[in-house]
């Protein structure tokens, strides 16, 4: 007995001593870490590796910190689904080391990085007795008071189609904040807040959840949700749900909140066995994505040539998700597009996402139509099939391409295709067809009368707009054939009281450019268009070629040559029809008198024909009679109204 009480007093000083180092300076912990990595792997069947300093501390709590630490999923999966964290500290009571039921105080994960794979195709489905709730391993796994992660990141990743994606900046705190208030079951209540950035977008977000006690797969546990996202969305999420966890899915029952002030309600489940599946019905009140255009940003110089994106919209990312979505909306902000109302089905399996609508309100219109998007054999291929009708093409046209010219309604329809990964590839590879119309509206900014007019003295850069001008416009209609990023026409026909155009030729849709030959006539009466007066034509057609935003507009020289006498009467007719026959005012009034439009056009009639040796063939010079020769190089007298005329310099 005396022995004993000799060797207890020797251990008892050997532990104060121990006890004493250990509070003060710590001690290493691989004593802990290696029973630590087998309980790990044990207990979730993933691998836990410490290959830096383990140390421990005693006071004034446990405390376990691990730096460079990595676990990794087990067997094939271990170089993509692998967690890489700097440093792990541990905090737990003393006492807790010694209870039954451990409870760890705080978890805190610095810098880790989450690396996650991206599958194309889901994992079969599985079947036998299991069950099908998924709870605790074990009665002895510690309960966590607080998590928490400085400066984290998830990679998204597949090495062989060489994609990755990135969230970083996660900053994350989730702690237990004690019975949950009107939980008369005694729930505990959970919070989690933080942060963290999608690409160039922030992310802000608040969950509160109550988990009943003896929680199993079968429980229902009411989560509420509160996300910012101000550079997708417009306006806060506020929502709240209830939860429910069976095998590897996640179903979200009753979800209702509000965008903003505008309420929504739906339904929602995520199945994350391998390639996660997302089935969602949600319907809005009001539905706003992405920012409108800043209207007082300095607009860009018109005469600039502005080329289309090469860089790539990420629509590859397709191939990693499954979907089936219904979405609808009394009301849809996408930036200064106002959509009223939507409904909209999409569906997203192996790659090819399809979308429909019907009767979706688009400014005073409708649309229906169908979009699919394939991008499961590599480069991205699109087929779109839409019919509009009644649609006000102003705030349409200026919401979608800030090209306020055109007002009205519009009827189209169109059938296209094309491929690539760009816009400027999708563009370029644009084909099918395309038929649209305008009525009943105006061509805003421009005087198509008065630049028909110009045409007769020069050529015409840009379209001549002016603010406080405008061609009212009964009908604008054309339609075209697509092939390779061009669209052809030769039915373009354009009316209004005023003015008339007729002709055809290409937009090079991949180069923003037009090369159009165009016959305009103008209505030589101030009557309107209910006026019996034949409209007067040019007589030759005129060209519009270069960039669409600042073409080159001007008569071309090849429609007088191909018929000179026909170009001789019209021009003279469009004399005398521009500046008035004398008893008519005519389009530009009757104070210039037709002494001066007979003048006009005879002149530029008698210079065409001389010009081209149409009229009587020119006598040879009598040195004899007194008569001068003509030099070789003297220039001919229809050089100059020529180049005038046609704007040749």
């Amino acid at each position: 007995m005396k022995l004993f009480k000799i060797v207890a007093v020797g251990l008892l000083v050997a532990i104060a001593v121990c006890v004493g180092l250990v509070w003060t300076v710590g001690v290493p912990g691989g004593i802990a870490t290696s029973a630590l990595q087998a309980r790990f792997t044990r207990d979730t069947g993933y691998r836990l590796t410490i290959d830096g300093r383990a140390r421990i501390g005693l006071w004034p709590a446990f405390r376990l910190t691990m730096n460079d630490v990595s676990v990794e999923a087990p067997g094939e999966h271990a170089m993509t689904e692998r967690a890489d964290i700097d440093r792990v500290r541990i905090e737990m009571p003393l006492r807790a080391l010694l209870s039954r039921e451990p409870k760890i105080t705080s978890v805190t994960l610095d810098r880790p990085v989450l690396r996650l794979p991206l599958l194309r195709e889901r994992a079969p489905e599985q079947t036998g007795t299991a069950e099908d709730t998924a709870g605790p391993s074990n009665g002895t796994m510690p309960a966590i008071d607080r998590v928490v992660v400085t400066d984290g990141t998830i990679v998204f990743a597949n090495p062989r189609d060489k994609v990755e994606d990135r969230i970083t900046a996660i900053n994350l705190e989730a702690k237990v904040d004690g019975k949950a208030e009107g939980n008369a079951d005694g729930g505990d209540g959970y919070t989690a807040t933080g942060s963290a950035r999608a690409g160039d977008h922030a992310l802000k977000l608040d969950v509160r959840a109550t988990v009943p006690p003896q929680a199993t797969g079968h429980s229902t546990i009411p989560v509420q949700l509160t996300l910012e996202a101000p550079t997708l969305l417009l306006h806060t999420i506020t929502s709240s749900a209830e939860v429910r966890l069976k095998k590897s899915t996640v179903m979200i029952n009753g979800l209702s909140g509000k965008l903003g002030s505008r309420p929504f309600n739906g339904w929602a489940s995520v199945d994350l066995a391998g390639k996660p599946l997302v089935k969602l019905d949600l319907d809005f009140q009001e539905l706003a994505v992405g920012e409108p255009a800043n209207r007082e940003a300095p607009r860009p110089n018109p005469r600039a040539v502005v080329q289309w994106s090469d860089a790539p919209l990420g629509f590859d990312r397709l191939n990693y998700v499954d979907a089936d979505i219904r979405l609808s909306a009394a009301r849809m902000l996408i930036g200064d597009l106002r959509l009223a109302p939507v409904a909209i089905e999409a569906t997203l399996e192996r790659g090819v996402l399809k979308t429909s609508v019907q009767n979706l309100g688009v400014y005073d219109g409708h649309a229906s139509g169908n979009l699919t998007i394939d991008v499961s054999r590599g480069e991205p291929a699109y087929t779109m099939n839409t019919d509009l009708d009644g649609v006000r093409a102003l705030p349409m046209l200026s919401g979608l391409a800030d090209f306020d010219h055109l007002d009205g309604k519009l009827r189209a329809k169109l059938a296209m295709r094309s491929h690539g990964a760009s816009p400027r590839a999708i563009m370029a590879g644009l084909a099918g067809t395309a038929f649209v119309n305008f009525q009943d509206g105006s061509v805003r900014g421009l005087n198509l009368a008065k630049m028909i007019r110009a045409l007769t003295s020069g050529s015409l850069s840009g379209w001549q707009a002016g603010p406080d001008q405008a061609t009212d416009l009964t009908q604008l209609s054309a339609s075209f054939s697509v092939k390779d990023g061009k669209a052809t026409t030769s039915d373009i026909a354009l009316a209004g009281p005023l003015v008339r155009v007729t002709g055809g030729g290409t937009v090079d849709l991949a180069a923003r450019s037009l090369d159009l030959r165009v016959a305009p006539k103008l209505v030589m009466t101030t009557e309107g268009q209910g006026s019996a007066a034949t409209p007067v034509g040019l007589g030759v057609p005129v060209a519009i070629e270069g960039n669409w935003s600042e073409p080159r507009i001007y008569l071309d020289a090849a429609g007088i040559l191909n018929d000179p006498d026909a170009a001789y009467a019209r021009l003279r007719e469009l004399g005398q029809g521009l500046f008035g026959n004398g008893t008519s005012g005519g389009a530009l009034g009757g104070g210039l008198g037709g002494s001066l439009g007979e003048t006009l056009g005879g002149t530029l009639g008698t210079m065409i024909q001389q010009g081209l040796g149409n009229g009587k063939p020119a006598q040879p010079a009598n040195p004899e009679a007194g008569e001068d020769t003509p030099a070789k190089d003297a220039p001919s007298p229809i050089d100059g109204i020529l180049k005038q005329l046609f704007g040749r310099h």
